[in-house]
């Protein structure tokens, strides 16, 4: 298993390759997002996070899925008309990914597996889960769908003076 986030590629919405080591001393918020839940209003939140500390070294990754109650069953274009056209998404949007099961990138194994939630569960249970990775690679913490974008703020705060 890598020893931290930057051994990872990943595909942006535009089927290009990026490689995670390019955000490298950056705070990293990455998120599994989807058009039709009742979470999504969250985009405007994470926009905002977005927004208020790109400045200082904050990259908000939205990682579409359609694994959860089929609530993101677009093609990559159409996510991000979506995403620009509804809530002024001007984050970094990857490629749809599974975030779960045999075919689970890579990537969210890794988070996963360094960031377990309830009960030491690896699964991601839905849409919004979140994780913030600090300036070192890590995993500094595990959020659940139901916490607001804004209620993250002080954590990414003290990741980015940290």
């Amino acid at each position: 298993m890598p020893q931290d986030i930057y051994a990872f590629d990943a595909q942006d919405i535009q089927g290009q390759r990026v490689a995670l080591e390019q955000f490298r001393g950056k705070v990293l918020l990455i998120v599994n997002t989807a058009s039709a839940c009742g979470f999504t209003p969250q985009f405007a939140g994470l926009e905002q996070l977005h927004q208020t500390y790109a400045d200082r070294g904050l990259v908000v990754l939205g990682f579409p899925c359609n694994q959860f109650g089929s609530q993101d069953p677009g093609s990559n274009d159409e996510i991000a008309s979506f995403c620009q056209l509804n809530y002024g998404v001007s984050f970094p949007m990857m490629a749809k990914i599974d975030v779960n099961g045999a075919n689970a990138s890579p990537l969210y194994q890794w988070l996963t597996a360094e960031a377990p939630g309830l009960l030491g569960s690896k699964a991601i249970k839905w849409n919004f889960t979140k994780f913030l990775v600090g300036k070192d690679g890590q995993v500094i913490r595990r959020y659940a769908p139901q916490d607001a974008p804004k209620k993250l703020a002080g954590d990414i705060e003290a990741a980015l003076a940290g």
